[in-house]
């Protein structure tokens, strides 16, 4: 599988995204939940990954449990993930009823209108509709709330017309193993399926299949890990993207010479300058201004002033031999993500599906 959408000849950077790393990290992730079933997570274009190349890839390997956030993002992929279920995990807006039924897409029903509303939209169809049910157990962002399901533990009723597909729930401190809050959700999470009709549990995020056993379930739902984020130290995922940009030019800067917007830089010796056509307003963190840094020939070629939209500019004077034209490392072997991110003071989760879309973007396996 390959594509992209510049030739490198038009671009001014390029993303390259090894689609088999992300099978294999899918591969490995289904290891850590005991073999069970465990689904992918494509929301955000698969954490900015290519949401489309990722669905197929993973389908083709086995894969029959697809999420995403918006609706919009599931019939994307629809098509690519043919007899897989395929949820949205925000839940449902009104006037969408008819496009989930269209696509075979579960909504995950968050609180009693959710319920109420498919509940209400399967009645006249005279048929029951896929859904899960997500049950709050301390996130507090979505889901329903310990009253809520024990008025919905008192009238099942409410449920007639849907088909439970999992009762699912969301770790709040997964990467964070001696945080009691883990067990403790383990608990409300087991007290709230008691009450509801009989259904397959989702439980573990990526963090929380390194959990242990106790965080097994019937469905396991990573994200980050599929595209190379350690959700926890010694997980060895493997590196899925690799961020390259050209060399625009390369400048003479004296001795006291000064570099990018407010003169946030000075030149303590006579330098050379190399500028890179990759910015902000590419998702390259504006925060590494005078800090990050990239990679030319296994040398490390110090950013130096601001970070501005389209231009980020690089300390070359020990490396003589680089020149326009030349591309040098962002994200790769010698500068790995979660170590820029590091440096920017953001998670590899935002620092990944921030990349933006006017990368040449090239899909490997």
């Amino acid at each position: 599988m390959a594509g992209r959408t510049l030739t490198d000849a038009a671009a001014y950077a390029r993303l390259d995204i090894d689609v088999a790393a992300i099978v294999a990290n899918w591969r490995a992730l289904q290891v850590a939940h005991g073999g069970r079933p465990t689904a992918a997570v494509l929301k955000s274009d698969a954490y900015g990954t290519g949401a489309p190349q990722a669905a197929a890839a993973l389908h083709a390997a086995g894969c029959r449990h697809f999420f995403t956030a918006h609706l919009s993002e599931a019939v994307e992929i629809r098509a690519l993930v043919p007899g897989s279920m395929l949820s949205v995990l925000n839940g449902p807006l009104p006037g969408t009823e008819a496009e989930y039924v269209a696509h075979d897409i579960a909504p995950v029903l968050g609180s009693m209108a959710d319920i109420g509303w498919w509940a209400a939209h399967a009645r006249p169809l005279g048929k029951k509709l896929p859904a899960l049910l997500h049950v709050d157990t301390g996130m507090a962002r979505l889901g329903l709330s310990p009253d809520d399901v024990t008025v919905l533990a008192a009238d099942p009723a409410m449920l007639a017309g849907i088909d439970l597909l999992y009762v699912m729930t969301h770790l709040v401190a997964a990467d964070e193993p001696a945080n009691p809050v883990g067990h403790a959700q383990l608990r409300q999470f087991a007290a709230a399926c008691a009450k509801l009709p009989p259904a397959p549990r989702s439980l573990a995020n990526s963090s929380g299949l390194f959990l242990g056993p106790a965080f097994r379930s019937d469905l396991a739902r990573p994200g980050a890990a599929l595209y190379g984020i350690d959700p926890v130290q010694g997980a060895n995922m493997q590196p899925v993207a690799r961020l390259t940009a050209r060399v625009l030019q390369v400048r003479d800067v004296p001795t006291g010479g000064c570099v990018g917007y407010n003169e946030t830089w000075r030149a303590a010796r006579p330098s050379r300058i190399a500028v890179l056509g990759v910015g902000y307003a590419d998702g390259f963190p504006r925060a590494l201004t005078n800090r990050g840094a990239a990679f030319f020939d296994g040398v490390r070629l110090p950013l130096v002033g601001r970070v501005s939209m389209d231009l980020t500019t690089f300390d070359v004077t020990d490396h003589p031999g680089l020149a326009a034209g030349a591309w040098v490392e962002l994200l790769g072997p010698n500068r790995l993500l979660a170590d820029v991110a590091a440096e920017a003071d953001i998670s590899p989760y935002e620092m990944l599906t921030r990349l933006g879309r006017r990368y040449a973007r090239v899909w490997h396996g």
